[in-house]
């Protein structure tokens, strides 16, 4: 039987409060300042759809995200497909406050295994993308509005 890879974990605290961070990865405005810059659309919204493709090198991935969970300033997750290519994740964002900060939790886990020869769906490619983004762009992002 194939199992499924151990999810992601990545955490990163923040200087600002929960709604900051709320705001920063659910507006749409500013996800794109940090995260994907040719989302089309997003609102979290349970059932909302959205989809854009992301190209690496010469393979095309077109995202197809379906909101699956939201919590108000605590957590939103989303269900990523990508079409012409098997296998489906699960991203959370979960907000928590810690003094005066805010600590994102984001764990993203493979529901449908995706195929493992091609190089962005290997897990090191996995974490390697959320530290980027969680601990890099978004850190960089937040810290530019203070």
């Amino acid at each position: 039987m194939d199992h499924l890879p151990k999810p992601i974990t990545v955490e990163q605290q923040f200087r600002h409060s929960k709604l900051d961070v709320w705001n920063a990865i659910t507006s749409l405005q500013q996800m794109k300042q940090w995260y994907f810059s040719n989302i089309p659309s997003f609102e979290a919204t349970k059932g909302f759809k959205t989809n854009f493709i992301v190209q690496n090198e010469d393979r095309i991935f077109p995202h197809y995200w379906k909101i699956t969970e939201v919590i108000p300033s605590k957590k939103i997750a989303y269900e990523w497909t990508f079409k012409g290519y098997q296998g489906k994740g699960l991203s959370e964002f979960e907000l928590f406050e810690d003094g005066d900060m805010t600590l994102l939790k984001l764990t993203f886990t493979v529901l449908k295994k995706f195929p493992d020869t091609i190089p962005e769906f290997k897990r090191q490619s996995g974490l390697d993308g959320w530290n980027y983004y969680i601990k890099g762009t978004l850190k960089d992002y937040m810290d530019s509005k203070t």
